[in-house]
């Protein structure tokens, strides 16, 4: 399978005749025949192409958050507000650098954005990270 571009679309090339392709919409997978010389090869991985299908704010979370306690410090920075750094680390069992370890990946991803809090530095949540966990909940 390859990805094929028509205009400003991405397609997964199902199959190929002599005249026409069978191509596959990655985010709503309806498929549909077109001329072969209006598409155009492109170096994307099809598997890369098909990930499409999955919201840009549900792929973020998927793929920056690599553990559960991750998760958790993201959902919990989204329903208390933005924490100052002092506050997450008397409030959760981390130490100190593994819990900028976690901020730095979570930051890393889009996920979280650094911010004053009380005249601290502080985390949030983006509002990717927001629709994503609202959308997970």
């Amino acid at each position: 399978m390859r990805t094929v571009e028509h205009g400003d679309d991405r397609y997964l090339l199902v199959k190929s005749s002599g005249d026409s392709s069978l191509v596959r919409d990655p985010a709503t997978g309806a498929e549909r025949y077109l001329p072969n010389e209006e598409l155009t090869p492109v170096g994307e991985s099809p598997l890369v192409a098909a990930a499409a299908a999955v919201p840009e704010a549900r792929r973020r979370l998927i793929l920056g958050v690599h553990s559960e306690s991750d998760l958790g410090l993201l959902v919990e920075l989204d329903a208390r507000g933005p924490l100052s750094v002092r506050e997450l680390l008397g409030a959760y069992d981390l130490c100190e650098s593994d819990l900028h370890g976690r901020l730095a990946e979570l930051r890393a991803g889009g996920l979280l954005e650094e911010t004053e809090v009380g005249g601290e530095r502080g985390y949030g949540a983006t509002e990717l990270a927001s629709e994503a966990l609202e959308a997970l909940q």
